[in-house]
């Protein structure tokens, strides 16, 4: 590894042992190799830690920091970023899986798009053993060059996985950090899309695993899931009314913090304002991994043959 290397992909995780190695391999098998991999262990109770120690002994890229004791999950995101060196910097999930080329694929589309602050890939959702259940068309209008078009998307369209794409580190720093509201990634990525268009990269190169033991699935009510973010909020009421005050507000805020002109404020304001009032349609904001499974034999393309290392990289 470099001294300074130029991507930095932050993993934060607890006990991830189920999946974290298989990650790791698709991690470290990219054709990109100019990156340090930081991961934050949020006082695993699992192998997550031995899995981590090996790994970080086999390969002088990796970083490894382990917390004392659980600060949760949001948190945690925001501690491994303060951690990375890189101008560009990428969240990393414990259980997805990533094609050879994704990494060089964003890193190429930001150098080639100064005005893009965000990369990404097409995605599909697999299952537990790897296995395609929802593949995914990005539909959103986050490559607008205009600020209030891509907001007004972000609100009404059902979203993707942005918050795992490849970012230029100083715009994140201007971002307000991740919060412990039910939705607060919604929130977080609003105010990333303020500051500039994203850029899909047209290649299934991203796959987001779905199972029982995901953090949305294994804390399925609200007040489950902001604990689960903050366990601060183990002592608060968490009334529906409260949570989505806190959600509209996160968005006022981005609009608010965000560097827009004042017509360009404005105009968000109204889409915000629309948003709020208008009727939610059938699937809106939605997570892909929630919708009705389709058929894999309609991909063209095998995960094992994109991602690496998924068979001789632990032998």
């Amino acid at each position: 590894m470099t001294a300074h290397p130029r991507l930095s992909i932050g993993l934060p995780v607890y006990n991830g042992e189920e999946y974290l190695a298989e990650s790791l391999d698709a991690l470290l098998g990219q054709t990109y190799e100019d990156f340090e991999l930081v991961i934050s262990d949020n006082a695993s109770t699992d192998g997550t830690e031995d899995i981590c120690r090996k790994y970080a002994a086999q390969d002088s890229r990796i970083r490894y920091l382990r917390l004392r004791r659980n600060i949760g999950a949001a948190p945690n995101h925001n501690y491994v970023f303060t951690e990375c060196r890189g101008e560009l910097f990428k969240w990393a999930s414990h259980d997805d899986l990533y094609a050879r080329d994704l990494l060089r694929r964003c890193v190429e589309a930001l150098d080639e798009r100064p005005d893009v602050v965000l990369a990404h890939s097409d995605q599909a959702v697999i299952d537990g053993e790897g296995r395609v259940k929802v593949p995914y068309e990005y539909g959103l209008a986050t490559a607008s060059p205009h600020a209030p078009e891509r907001f007004r998307s972000f609100l009404f369209e059902p979203g993707g996985d942005d918050f795992y794409g490849v970012m230029r580190a100083d715009m994140l720093r201007r971002v307000k950090p991740h919060d412990s509201y039910h939705h607060a990634d919604r929130t977080f990525v609003a105010e990333i899309v303020l500051h500039g268009p994203f850029h899909q990269v047209p290649e299934l190169l991203y796959f987001r695993r779905d199972h029982p033991t995901r953090a949305e699935r294994a804390n399925p009510s609200k007040r489950s899931r902001c604990v689960n973010l903050d366990p601060r909020r183990a002592g608060l009421l968490h009334p529906t009314p409260r949570l989505l005050a806190e959600y509209v507000w996160g968005f006022a805020s981005a609009i608010r913090r965000a560097p827009l002109s004042a017509a360009d404020r404005r105009a968000c304001y109204r889409h915000l304002a629309a948003w709020m009032t208008s009727r939610v349609r059938p699937g809106a904001g939605e997570r892909v991994e929630d919708r009705a499974p389709v058929d894999p034999a309609k991909l063209t393309v095998s995960v094992d043959a994109l991602v690496a290392g998924r068979e001789g990289r632990r032998a």
